[in-house]
């Protein structure tokens, strides 16, 4: 295993860092419902798009935390990032089929939106967290 990835994780997964992953779940959260209240404005499937868009992100996120972090022990570094390792491979798997369910299921879905959203949601809570947490730093 790459020492470098190892000891990337070990910074991460501290306790402080936790409390991040909480904060960006949190802010997803949040995004979900933006996003979903936002396209409102518009069409009822636009709204559709959007809400499975930041829904799928904020989910597969969540369920990725949880995964890694249950029955934390920084002492346990290699369970660890087997955990993040097959958890990462589970996200994506559930991410797939959550596309592809919303795909068949809804007839006129936005894809534009729908990984649009999803990919705003993903990203924009992680750069907020990642700036905040600099911004403590100093």
């Amino acid at each position: 295993m790459n020492g470098a990835f190892v000891r990337f994780i070990i910074i991460i997964m501290q306790q402080p860092g936790i409390l991040q992953v909480k904060n960006i779940i949190r802010t997803q959260v949040i995004f979900v419902l933006v996003f979903a209240f936002m396209a409102l404005l518009f069409h009822r499937p636009i709204a559709i798009s959007a809400f499975l868009g930041a829904g799928i992100s904020a989910l597969a996120n969540a369920l990725l935390a949880m995964w890694v972090f249950r029955d934390y022990r920084a002492q346990q570094t290699p369970q660890l990032v087997g955990r993040f390792y097959s958890g990462e491979v589970a996200k994506i798997v559930l991410i797939l089929s959550l596309f592809a369910f919303a795909y068949v299921a809804f007839d006129n879905l936005n894809i534009p939106v729908v990984l649009g959203v999803y990919l705003v949601v993903q990203v924009v809570p992680t750069l907020i967290a990642a700036q905040s947490g600099s911004r403590n730093m100093t």
